[in-house]
Protein backbone atom coordinates (compact mmCIF):
# COMPACT_ATOMS: atom_id res chain seq x y z
CA UNK A 1 0.00 0.00 0.00
CA UNK A 2 1.36 3.65 -0.71
CA UNK A 3 2.95 5.68 2.17
CA UNK A 4 2.72 9.53 2.08
CA UNK A 5 5.81 9.42 0.05
CA UNK A 6 6.06 6.44 -1.92
CA UNK A 7 3.75 5.60 -4.34
CA UNK A 8 4.78 2.10 -4.58
CA UNK A 9 2.76 -1.31 -4.18
CA UNK A 10 4.25 -4.22 -1.89
CA UNK A 11 6.57 -6.63 -3.43
CA UNK A 12 7.74 -3.68 -6.04
CA UNK A 13 10.56 -3.16 -3.31
CA UNK A 14 13.76 -5.78 -4.00
CA UNK A 15 15.15 -6.39 -0.25
CA UNK A 16 17.64 -4.27 -1.22
CA UNK A 17 17.94 -0.95 -2.22
CA UNK A 18 20.87 1.73 -3.72
CA UNK A 19 19.89 5.10 -2.24
CA UNK A 20 21.45 7.70 -4.18
CA UNK A 21 20.78 11.69 -2.92
CA UNK A 22 19.53 12.73 -6.53
CA UNK A 23 16.72 10.98 -8.07
CA UNK A 24 18.46 11.98 -11.50
CA UNK A 25 21.66 9.77 -10.35
CA UNK A 26 18.99 7.22 -9.32
CA UNK A 27 17.49 7.10 -12.95
CA UNK A 28 21.03 6.80 -14.38
CA UNK A 29 22.04 4.06 -12.07
CA UNK A 30 19.04 2.04 -12.72
CA UNK A 31 19.61 2.78 -16.70
CA UNK A 32 23.08 1.81 -16.34
CA UNK A 33 22.18 -1.73 -14.22
CA UNK A 34 19.03 -2.88 -15.41
CA UNK A 35 17.96 -4.07 -18.63
CA UNK A 36 14.65 -2.96 -17.84
CA UNK A 37 14.04 -0.88 -15.44
CA UNK A 38 10.53 -0.22 -13.94
CA UNK A 39 9.53 2.69 -12.12
CA UNK A 40 7.96 2.15 -8.98
CA UNK A 41 7.33 5.43 -7.42
CA UNK A 42 8.11 9.09 -8.84
CA UNK A 43 5.99 11.25 -5.80
CA UNK A 44 7.24 14.34 -5.43
CA UNK A 45 10.05 13.48 -8.60
CA UNK A 46 11.66 11.01 -5.81
CA UNK A 47 12.03 8.52 -8.08
CA UNK A 48 12.21 5.07 -7.44
CA UNK A 49 13.05 1.92 -9.53
CA UNK A 50 13.31 -2.13 -9.63
CA UNK A 51 15.23 -4.35 -12.18
CA UNK A 52 17.45 -7.22 -12.08
CA UNK A 53 21.67 -7.74 -11.46
CA UNK A 54 22.94 -10.95 -13.01
CA UNK A 55 19.15 -12.24 -12.17
CA UNK A 56 18.79 -11.47 -8.75
CA UNK A 57 16.28 -8.35 -8.04
CA UNK A 58 17.48 -4.94 -6.96
CA UNK A 59 16.05 -1.59 -6.15
CA UNK A 60 17.43 2.41 -6.37
CA UNK A 61 15.28 5.04 -5.21
CA UNK A 62 16.75 8.62 -4.57
CA UNK A 63 16.87 10.02 -0.78
CA UNK A 64 16.46 13.51 -1.26
CA UNK A 65 18.97 16.29 0.69
CA UNK A 66 19.63 15.94 4.63
CA UNK A 67 18.99 14.17 7.30
CA UNK A 68 15.31 13.91 7.74
CA UNK A 69 15.05 13.22 3.96
CA UNK A 70 17.20 10.64 3.97
CA UNK A 71 15.09 9.16 7.31
CA UNK A 72 11.47 9.36 5.86
CA UNK A 73 12.34 7.46 2.95
CA UNK A 74 14.47 4.99 4.56
CA UNK A 75 11.94 4.29 7.31
CA UNK A 76 8.96 3.98 5.51
CA UNK A 77 11.22 1.29 2.69
CA UNK A 78 12.40 -0.44 6.11
CA UNK A 79 8.65 -0.76 8.10
CA UNK A 80 6.18 -0.44 4.91
CA UNK A 81 8.14 -2.21 2.24
CA UNK A 82 10.45 -4.87 3.94
CA UNK A 83 13.24 -3.77 2.81
CA UNK A 84 16.44 -5.35 4.17
CA UNK A 85 19.68 -3.27 3.22
CA UNK A 86 19.74 -0.12 2.21
CA UNK A 87 23.07 1.25 0.45
CA UNK A 88 23.54 4.89 -0.10
CA UNK A 89 25.78 5.79 -2.97
CA UNK A 90 26.44 9.70 -3.22
CA UNK A 91 29.70 12.05 -3.06
CA UNK A 92 30.75 13.82 -0.10
CA UNK A 93 33.40 16.72 0.57
CA UNK A 94 37.24 15.34 1.66
CA UNK A 95 38.52 16.30 4.56
CA UNK A 96 41.77 13.77 5.31
CA UNK A 97 45.10 14.53 3.44
CA UNK A 98 44.85 11.01 2.39
CA UNK A 99 41.75 11.17 0.57
CA UNK A 100 41.61 13.28 -3.45
CA UNK A 101 38.16 13.81 -5.57
CA UNK A 102 37.53 11.13 -7.25
CA UNK A 103 38.58 8.85 -4.60
CA UNK A 104 35.52 6.19 -2.98
CA UNK A 105 35.08 6.24 0.78
CA UNK A 106 33.21 3.56 2.84
CA UNK A 107 31.41 4.80 5.86
CA UNK A 108 32.32 2.41 8.68
CA UNK A 109 30.73 5.44 11.00
CA UNK A 110 28.86 8.72 11.09
CA UNK A 111 29.72 11.27 13.48
CA UNK A 112 27.01 14.35 13.43
CA UNK A 113 26.21 17.29 14.36
CA UNK A 114 22.14 16.73 14.00
CA UNK A 115 20.11 15.97 16.97
CA UNK A 116 18.21 13.43 15.03
CA UNK A 117 20.07 10.40 16.86
CA UNK A 118 20.30 11.93 20.35
CA UNK A 119 16.60 11.47 20.40
CA UNK A 120 15.96 8.07 19.95
CA UNK A 121 17.50 6.97 23.32
CA UNK A 122 18.01 10.25 25.61
CA UNK A 123 20.67 10.58 27.59
CA UNK A 124 23.09 8.45 24.78
CA UNK A 125 25.03 9.65 22.41
CA UNK A 126 24.07 6.93 19.68
CA UNK A 127 27.11 5.50 17.65
CA UNK A 128 25.65 5.63 14.14
CA UNK A 129 27.48 2.41 12.36
CA UNK A 130 27.81 0.39 9.17
CA UNK A 131 26.31 -3.48 9.13
CA UNK A 132 29.81 -5.21 9.39
CA UNK A 133 28.83 -7.71 6.62
CA UNK A 134 27.71 -4.61 4.09
CA UNK A 135 30.94 -3.26 4.81
CA UNK A 136 33.27 -6.29 4.45
CA UNK A 137 31.72 -7.11 0.89
CA UNK A 138 32.44 -3.53 -0.16
CA UNK A 139 36.02 -3.37 0.96
CA UNK A 140 36.27 -7.01 -0.46
CA UNK A 141 34.69 -6.06 -3.88
CA UNK A 142 37.33 -3.15 -3.81
CA UNK A 143 40.75 -5.42 -4.21
CA UNK A 144 42.64 -3.43 -1.99
CA UNK A 145 42.09 0.04 -4.67
CA UNK A 146 45.39 2.67 -2.84
CA UNK A 147 41.94 4.94 -4.56
CA UNK A 148 39.35 3.35 -1.81
CA UNK A 149 39.42 4.19 2.10
CA UNK A 150 37.72 3.00 4.63
CA UNK A 151 36.84 4.68 8.01
CA UNK A 152 34.45 7.39 9.48
CA UNK A 153 32.83 10.45 7.92
CA UNK A 154 30.62 13.69 9.58
CA UNK A 155 26.82 13.98 8.52
CA UNK A 156 25.87 17.63 8.98
CA UNK A 157 22.78 19.69 9.48
CA UNK A 158 24.10 22.31 7.47
CA UNK A 159 25.66 22.65 4.39
CA UNK A 160 27.23 26.56 4.45
CA UNK A 161 27.35 27.32 8.38
CA UNK A 162 30.37 25.58 9.80
CA UNK A 163 32.34 26.22 13.08
CA UNK A 164 35.11 27.73 12.13
CA UNK A 165 38.22 25.24 12.82
CA UNK A 166 36.25 22.50 13.71
CA UNK A 167 36.84 20.69 9.92
CA UNK A 168 40.45 20.95 10.37
CA UNK A 169 40.23 19.03 14.26
CA UNK A 170 37.60 16.04 12.92
CA UNK A 171 40.09 15.64 10.22
CA UNK A 172 42.73 15.23 12.45
CA UNK A 173 40.89 12.62 14.38
CA UNK A 174 40.59 10.57 11.19
CA UNK A 175 37.60 12.05 9.86
CA UNK A 176 37.98 11.15 5.66
CA UNK A 177 34.94 13.48 4.56
CA UNK A 178 31.33 14.82 5.24
CA UNK A 179 27.76 14.14 3.49
CA UNK A 180 24.34 14.86 4.79
CA UNK A 181 22.64 11.90 5.45
CA UNK A 182 24.70 8.97 6.66
CA UNK A 183 23.98 9.27 10.52
CA UNK A 184 20.71 9.20 10.04
CA UNK A 185 20.43 6.20 7.99
CA UNK A 186 22.54 4.08 10.05
CA UNK A 187 20.02 5.39 13.14
CA UNK A 188 17.00 4.22 11.17
CA UNK A 189 18.64 0.92 10.11
CA UNK A 190 19.47 0.14 13.89
CA UNK A 191 15.79 1.30 14.71
CA UNK A 192 14.67 -1.46 12.54
CA UNK A 193 17.22 -3.99 12.95
CA UNK A 194 18.18 -3.68 9.25
CA UNK A 195 21.40 -3.28 7.43
CA UNK A 196 22.93 -0.10 6.12
CA UNK A 197 26.03 0.93 4.32
CA UNK A 198 27.14 4.02 2.84
CA UNK A 199 29.72 4.54 -0.28
CA UNK A 200 30.48 7.91 -1.30
CA UNK A 201 32.50 9.30 -4.09
CA UNK A 202 34.89 12.60 -2.74
CA UNK A 203 33.05 15.26 -5.24
CA UNK A 204 35.29 17.96 -3.89
CA UNK A 205 38.04 18.87 -0.88
CA UNK A 206 37.19 21.16 1.99
CA UNK A 207 41.03 22.22 2.25
CA UNK A 208 42.30 21.57 -1.45
CA UNK A 209 40.42 23.28 -4.03
CA UNK A 210 42.48 23.21 -7.10
CA UNK A 211 40.17 19.99 -8.32
CA UNK A 212 36.56 20.35 -7.72
CA UNK A 213 33.63 18.62 -10.05
CA UNK A 214 31.07 19.80 -11.74
CA UNK A 215 27.24 19.13 -11.58
CA UNK A 216 27.48 16.78 -14.32
CA UNK A 217 30.24 14.91 -12.64
CA UNK A 218 28.85 14.18 -9.76
CA UNK A 219 26.17 12.71 -11.87
CA UNK A 220 28.27 10.63 -13.63
CA UNK A 221 31.38 9.91 -12.08
CA UNK A 222 30.36 7.46 -9.66
CA UNK A 223 31.58 3.67 -10.93
CA UNK A 224 33.67 2.52 -8.36
CA UNK A 225 31.03 3.32 -5.86
CA UNK A 226 28.42 2.11 -7.49
CA UNK A 227 30.44 -1.13 -8.18
CA UNK A 228 31.49 -1.48 -4.30
CA UNK A 229 27.44 -0.07 -4.09
CA UNK A 230 26.22 -3.03 -5.72
CA UNK A 231 28.86 -5.79 -4.40
CA UNK A 232 27.36 -5.07 -1.15
CA UNK A 233 24.03 -5.29 -2.03
CA UNK A 234 23.90 -8.48 -3.30
CA UNK A 235 26.66 -10.27 -0.36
Amino acid sequence: MPTPHISAEPGDFAAAVLMPGDPKRAQRIAEQLFEEPRLVTDVRGMLGFTGEVGGRPLSVMGSGMGQPSATIYSTELYRFYGVQRIIRVGTCGGMSGSVHVGDTVVALGAHTDSSMNQQRIPGINFSAVASFSLASAAVAAAHGSDSVHVGTIISRDHFYSVPEGQPRKLADYGVLGVDMETAALYGVAAEFGREALTVLTVSDHLFDHSVEMSSQERETTFQTSLTLAVAAALS
